[in-house]
């Protein structure tokens, strides 16, 4: 008789340089650091990438998942050697990192770039609503659940329609009041915009973190007639009811409970539990970097890009790019015994899509002050920075960026501005 176990392996791989995650900072760094070593090892679980900024116009039935996708294979450099496995542990002491197989990996350098979690079950009945087919409770954030937000909003027909923002930090902050103006825009097209009650609940204290833009985005809300209602955080959801209750940040123990129509929820988002436990973390368990320079403040060896680092800047696309020559550049010279010399600035971007055919394009550094591209005022909704979002954008990252070429727009500002930054 055999008894039922898990057969565990038991593999050493090493490797000169180790990038942890493949997402688009881990398959950007792939595509620079390979071109100068040859002895790359990527580690990534997922046989599918996606290009998340796409998933705002998909929930607004502008694009498809379909056209968000493509196999992880395929943005991978070929002379890059991918372990299609997840990390299971960090020991940054021995320069090494199991996997979930049971698998070890030596490295001299490593990248980390893992992204953020989404924590769905800090709300009560999340989960069960995002399941739920009738529920008219979706969300963007998850290619599992991006496309039933279009089919929410279709089958809405009067009553609140609700965009939430989390007490946590979370992926492109500007997103969750993107498709809240996409929806207004669809029900003001479909004739039914005057039995709508449009709701934003944000935890944060205003509706955006650069006062440029703010005023700008509180003015269309002002003109639109959306509701806004800042230092409010979701709790719980009760699908049977269509009641979702928010509890007051700066008023003890109060809460509120309103019904809903449509609920489109950002969830809470931390970084990796793999990550919070180990040694490479700060006190609130990002990696812990040095924000200029992207290596980490303790382990010489190590950097990190993207959403899981400690940088205290929007967490996008357009971080990524923009920190990704950094990271090259500094390993490069410590892999050769250098000084690093590279700084980040903080620059990221984050494309306001405010309807089906206007975008507003915030770029801004990590003192929260512009840092437009285009010498005109990016604050003003345009609807050349919406085509730029619908079509440029993703053709930069699937073409250039991930192929390693695409460093953000730096350059290209220089010389709008005629070499003034």
């Amino acid at each position: 008789m055999f008894s039922n176990c898990v057969i565990t392996r038991n593999i050493q791989h090493s490797c000169k340089l180790l990038i942890v995650g493949g997402g688009s900072g881990g398959c950007t760094m792939a595509a620079k650091l390979s071109k100068y070593e040859r002895d790359v090892i990527i580690l990534e679980p997922n046989d599918k990438h996606y290009y998340q900024p796409m998933f705002t116009l998909i929930g607004g039935g502008m694009k498809t998942i379909s056209q968000s996708r493509s196999s992880t294979k395929s943005v991978i450099p070929k002379n890059v050697n991918w372990i299609q496995d997840k990390v299971k542990s960090f020991n940054p002491q021995g320069n090494t990192v199991t996997t979930s197989n049971g698998d070890t990996i030596n490295y001299d350098y490593m990248v980390v770039s893992i992204g953020l979690q989404y924590n769905y079950d800090q709300i009560i009945g999340l989960r069960e609503a995002l399941e739920k087919k009738d529920s008219g409770v979706c969300t963007n954030y998850s290619s599992q659940y991006v496309e039933k937000t279009y089919q929410v909003l279709q089958n809405f027909n009067g009553g609140n329609a609700i965009f939430t923002f989390p007490n946590t930090p979370i992926k492109c902050a500007g997103a969750p009041q993107k498709i809240m103006y996409i929806a207004e825009d669809y029900l003001r097209r479909k004739g039914i915009r005057n039995k709508a009650n449009i709701i934003y609940k944000t935890s944060t204290p205003a509706i955006f973190g650069v006062k440029k833009y703010a005023q700008k985005l509180q003015q269309i809300c002002n003109a639109r007639n959306i509701s806004v209602g800042t230092r409010q955080n979701l709790i719980q959801i009760d699908s049977t009811q269509n009641k979702a209750t928010f509890e007051f940040l700066d008023v003890e123990n109060k809460t509120e409970s309103i019904e809903y129509s449509m609920l489109h929820v950002t969830p809470p988002m931390g970084p990796p539990d793999v990550l919070m436990k180990s040694s490479l973390s700060n006190s609130a368990g990002y990696l812990d970097v040095d924000p200029y320079t992207l290596r980490h403040n303790i382990y010489g060896n190590v950097f990190g890009i993207g959403d899981c680092t400690s940088c205290p800047t929007s967490k996008t696309g357009a971080a990524v790019a923009a920190q990704s020559i950094v990271v090259f550049k500094n390993m490069i010279n410590v892999m050769n015994g250098k000084n690093i010399k590279e700084k980040y600035d903080g620059y990221t971007s984050c494309p306001l899509v405010t309807g089906y055919s206007k975008c507003i394009l915030a770029e801004f550094d990590y003192d929260l002050k512009p840092l437009e591209t285009f010498p005109i005022n990016q604050g003003n909704e345009l609807r050349i920075m919406f085509l730029m979002k619908k079509h440029a954008l993703p053709f930069i990252y699937w073409n250039i960026m991930l192929k390693g070429y695409w460093n953000g727009p730096k350059t290209i500002r220089k010389i709008m501005h005629f070499g003034l930054d």
